[in-house]
């Protein structure tokens, strides 16, 4: 890479966390907690919210949500379903949201009416990682479904999370994989990440997350 890329590639990432600082003080400004949600296609990141969004709905809190994906309104959708405000952003040929982007979908919700905002990221594992959205954690979902490996391949994902889930833990044994050795090599790479074993399915890990978000 030329020393011009590098220089390029630099101040991207420097106005990109200048306008991810700007969100955060937006969603603060109305004591919103906010949750970039990453992860793979298939891992579930969708499916979480549907299940969470809920809960916290129970608990006397309003629930926003940000669908982010390359094309089409699938995530969208299901969202929408829950009858919480949700904005849809497409990337188009971006493997990842950004801040800016994100800012303008953040205009676009009932601020005022909202105690919790989850942003679910493109379906990725690598892009996501440098592009900080202005949210309180970053949560990661991956699924035994995409191998045991997928946190070994992954590790910068997990560095720059707060949570990880493993998801789909109900499969494992079918599909031949080790939930101990994902769960190994994310203590390994990222000591700091607090860790969830999840099936959607069966409601396990649920709970646990919710009080997670709730002690944000």
């Amino acid at each position: 890479m030329h020393k011009l890329e590098i220089e390029v590639g630099r101040d991207i990432l420097k106005k990109n966390k200048e306008e991810a600082n700007q969100n955060l003080t937006a969603l603060k400004r109305y004591n919103i907690r906010a949750f970039d949600i990453l992860g793979s296609i298939g891992s579930g990141k969708t499916s979480i919210i549907e299940k969470v969004a809920p809960i916290l709905e129970r608990r006397g809190l309003q629930i926003g949500a940000i669908a982010g994906d390359v094309a089409g309104e699938d995530d969208f959708v299901r969202m929408k379903a829950l009858n919480i405000p949700v904005v849809n952003l497409n990337t188009g040929t971006e493997c990842h949201l950004d801040a800016h982007l994100v800012s303008h979908a953040i205009e676009r919700l009932p601020l005022k009416k909202l105690d919790i905002l989850f942003i679910e990221n493109v379906g990725n594992m690598v892009c996501p990682t440098d592009f900080e959205l202005g949210t309180d954690a970053r949560i990661v979902v991956v699924s035994v479904t995409e191998g045991d490996d997928v946190v070994n391949k992954h590790p910068m994902i997990f560095r720059v999370s707060d949570i990880g889930i493993i998801n789909k833990i109900d499969l494992a044994e079918a599909v031949g994989a080790s939930v101990a050795r994902m769960k190994n090599d994310m203590k390994r790479i990222a000591p700091q990440v607090k860790q969830i074993s999840m099936s959607v399915r069966t409601g396990e890990g649920i709970s646990q997350l919710v009080d997670d978000l709730l002690n944000y």
